[in-house]
C-alpha cells in the first residue's frame, strides 16, 4: 500500500539568512544577498560577484577542533540538517532511528579543501597532504556527517546531478517513504563552491555572469540576462510519512504528490532543444500526483539567469502545462535573491515552495525589467503575492541532462 508523505521539518542557510526564519523573511521581502566576491582576491577575475553567506564563524556551530576537520560543504549540511531536526520536534529517544535516512547531495562536494591540499602538495610536497583531505572532500560527507551527528541509522546516500541534487534528493526520499524503507527522511542539498577553481572553471564556459552591479548579475528571464552568479549555503527538509506524523502530532507544512526525474541525453552543458526533457519530468510529477495542469498555481522555476535556461525552461512549462494553463500559471525564481546554489539550490527552493504553499505567498523574481518575448510567462515581477496556493511545483536542472520536478500540495 502506498503511504502518503509530508514536509515536516526545515533548515537553511543561505545568503540571505542563517536560518529558515530569515531566509523566509528575505525572500518575503526581495532581498538580494549578492555582491562582491570577499572569499578571495577576484583581481585576475572575470567574474567579481557572489551570493556569499553573511556572518558566517564555524566556531558559532562547531568546536574548533572539529570545523577544521569539516569541509564547508558539511558544515552547512550539519546546520541546516540540526534545525530541520529541530523544527519537526522529532525525539531520538522515541524514534526508531533505523527508520530515519539521510540523502543529501553536492554538485561539487569539498572543493576548498581540495584547492588546498594540492596547493600544498605541489608546493610543499606530497608528506604534507592533510591526513583528512579524503574524508573532508569526498562529496558524501556532508550525507555521513550529518547520519553522524543526528543518529541516522536508516537509508543513508549522496547523490550527485550537478544543479539538480537537490530536488532529485528530495524526490528519492519521498518514494523510498512512499513504498514504505523508511518513516522519516532528512533530504536536499550543499554547496560551498565560492573558490578560485570553481568560479574560474564556470566563468570559463561562459556560465557565469561578468556584471559588477548586484542588482543587475542574476537576473531571471530578463531580456539582458548574461549568466548565473554562485551562491553557497544548504537547504534540508525533513521528510515522513504522514500518519507516522499525525500520530505524534507533528506540524505539517505541505504534502509531497508527485516527482518527475528524467534525462535529455542530449548534451553535457546545454539542455535540450524546448526544453523537452524537462517538460517531461514535469508532467511525470503531475501524473504520478494525478493533478491537471490548471490546478497548479505556482511554480518555482529552475531559472538560472543563461540566456538557454530560461528560455527552454519557458518553452518547457508550455509544452508539459499547455498554452492556457501555461497562461495562468504564476512563476518565478528566487535565484535572484540568493543566486544558484548548484546542488543545494534544489533544497532551498524546496523550502520556499513549502513555506509559500503554507502562508499563501508567491515570491518575486526580483530586479527584473526587461521583458523577453522568449520567456512570456506570469514571472512574477519584482514584488510577491499573496496568493493561496493549492499546488506548488518545484524545477530543477543539471549539467549533464538532469532533470527534476517535485509536486507540493496544501495540506
Amino acid at each position: 500500500m502506498e503511504k502518503r508523505v509530508v514536509i515536516t521539518g526545515l533548515g537553511a542557510i543561505t545568503p540571505i539568512g542563517n536560518n529558515v526564519e530569515e531566509f523566509w523573511e528575505g525572500i518575503k521581502e526581495g532581498k538580494c544577498g549578492i555582491d562582491k566576491i570577499t572569499a578571495f582576491d577576484t583581481s585576475n577575475f572575470k567574474v567579481k560577484l557572489a551570493a556569499e553567506l553573511k556572518d558566517y564563524n564555524p566556531e558559532n556551530y562547531f568546536e574548533k577542533r572539529e570545523a577544521k576537520r569539516l569541509d564547508k560543504f558539511s558544515q552547512y549540511a550539519i546546520i541546516a540538517a540540526r534545525e530541520a531536526w529541530k523544527d519537526s520536534n522529532l525525539d531520538k529517544e522515541k524514534e526508531n532511528m533505523e527508520r530515519v535516512g539521510i540523502i543529501l547531495g553536492s554538485g561539487i562536494g569539498g572543493v576548498e579543501t581540495i584547492e588546498t591540499e594540492n596547493r600544498k602538495c605541489v608546493e610543499k610536497g606530497p608528506d604534507r597532504v592533510s591526513p583528512m583531505y579524503i574524508p573532508m572532500a569526498i562529496s558524501n560527507m556532508a550525507t555521513g556527517n550529518v547520519a553522524i551527528d543526528i543518529g541516522a541509522k536508516g537509508t543513508s546516500i549522496a547523490m550527485v546531478t550537478a544543479c539538480a541534487t537537490g530536488t532529485h534528493c528530495i524526490g528519492e526520499s519521498y518514494r523510498m517513504i512512499k513504498h514504505g524503507y523508511q518513516d522519516v527522511i532528512l533530504a536536499g542539498g550543499t554547496e560551498a563552491s565560492i573558490t578560485p577553481l570553481s568560479v574560474a572553471g564556470f566563468a570559463n564556459i561562459k556560465a557565469l555572469s561578468k556584471s559588477e552591479d548586484k542588482l543587475r548579475a542574476s537576473i531571471p528571464f530578463d531580456k539582458e540576462r548574461n549568466g548565473f552568479v554562485m551562491g553557497e549555503g544548504a537547504g534540508i527538509i525533513v521528510l515522513e510519512e504522514y500518519e507516522h506524523a499525525k500520530k505524534r502530532g507533528a506540524k505539517i507544512y505541505a504534502e509531497i504528490v508527485g516527482y518527475g526525474a528524467t534525462s535529455d541525453a542530449y548534451h553535457i552543458t546545454s539542455p535540450a532543444p524546448n526544453g523537452e526533457g524537462g517538460a517531461r519530468a514535469m508532467k511525470l510529477a503531475m501524473e504520478e500526483a494525478n493533478v491537471k495542469p490548471e490546478e497548479i498555481t505556482y511554480i518555482n522555476t529552475h531559472g538560472t539567469s543563461t540566456h538557454l535556461n530560461d528560455a527552454c525552461e519557458t518553452q518547457a512549462i508550455k509544452t508539459a502545462l499547455g498554452e492556457e494553463a501555461s497562461k495562468k500559471v504564476m512563476v518565478s525564481s528566487t535565484k535572484g535573491h540568493t543566486g544558484h546554489l548548484l546542488g543545494a539550490a534544489g533544497g532551498i527552493e524546496a523550502i520556499v515552495c513549502s513555506k509559500a504553499v503554507q502562508e499563501g505567498f508567491v515570491p518575486a523574481t526580483i530586479n527584473y525589467k526587461v521583458s523577453d518575448e522568449e520567456c512570456d510567462l506570469d514571472i512574477v515581477p519584482n514584488k510577491g503575492r499573496n496568493q493561496e496556493i493549492k499546488y506548488a511545483m518545484s524545477n530543477s536542472l543539471g549539467f549533464g541532462g538532469h532533470n527534476s520536478s517535485i509536486l507540493l500540495k496544501k495540506i
